[in-house]
């Protein structure tokens, strides 16, 4: 086994937080060992100062795209917290489909999307709120995440069905189709709602040409530090359109000197 000294942990960890946000504390360091311990091995690594400098030179990007997608926790289900999807159609909803009746262009970002599951939750949402009027909006989700293989599961589509079991029983008959005996897809008719694109939070700059209207951004930014935190909720707030909505994980809050959002209800915040 390979050990990994404090200067050899923190050069990474400083690493991670310096480009990507991610705040590994010294209490991370065994979750670090676990998770890369077997890339250094199968890679014949000698060192994890050896595997930093190759990770870092190497030209292709692959050796960081492992780093990420090792490091990184993407777990997530269907319907995870769901008095946010509850709040989304019985307040959020309606309300947009007022204020943007005109234009009938709807934008929701699912920042985060790790796996699929919020985003594609979002999509039979709002197809099942909108119904037969659906086809005369523009509703398509943008869903991104830094983890290319939780977007490669994402993209595919394809879940255990035991990971459908807390959708409604006429969402699983709609939305999905059988692969298997252990096995659905979600069909193109949701899955065609979803934009997946490989993002990371810390971008200096945000390619969006406009303002959304929903932004999910749930058991994200409970890996970043107090400033890290405040600086990527002024973009979000930045990108919000007046009127808007933040939605963050239960485990998460905002206090007033972070961000100009209203708390509205647990984990739900408005840009007035």
């Amino acid at each position: 086994m390979i050990s990994i000294s404090d200067k050899e942990f923190q050069q990474l960890a400083d690493y991670m937080k310096g480009n990507y946000g991610i705040n590994l504390g010294k209490e991370k360091k065994s979750l670090v060992l676990g998770r890369l311990q077997n890339v250094l091995l199968q890679n014949n690594f000698h060192s994890f100062e050896e595997y930093y400098r190759y990770v870092i030179n190497d030209s292709t990007g692959d050796a960081l795209t492992t780093l990420l997608n090792r490091i990184t926790t993407n777990h997530t289900f269907f319907m995870r917290e769901a008095e946010h999807f509850e709040y989304l159609r019985t307040n959020v909803l309606p309300y947009l489909q007022s204020a943007c009746k005109k234009e009938k262009d709807l934008r929701i970002w699912s920042a985060g999307c790790s796996t699929g599951e919020e985003p594609y939750t979002l999509a039979m949402l709002i197809a099942d709120y909108f119904g037969l009027e659906k086809k005369l909006w523009d509703t398509k989700i943008l869903a991104t995440d830094i983890s290319t293989k939780a977007l490669e599961t994402a993209i595919q589509g394809s879940y255990a069905n035991e990971e459908l079991a807390n959708l409604p029983l006429h969402w699983r008959r709609k939305y999905f189709q059988p692969l298997d005996k252990g096995r659905s897809k979600i069909m193109d008719l949701i899955k065609n709602e979803v934009v997946f694109r490989r993002f990371n939070l810390m971008n200096k700059v945000f390619p969006f040409k406009k303002e959304f209207h929903v932004i999910f951004c749930r058991n994200v930014m409970i890996y970043f530090d107090p400033p890290t935190k405040k600086d990527l909720l002024a973009r979000f707030y930045e990108f919000t359109k007046p009127g808007g909505y933040l939605f963050i994980g239960h485990s998460e809050s905002l206090s007033r000197t972070e961000t100009g959002y209203r708390y509205i209800m647990p984990a739900v915040y408005r840009k007035e």
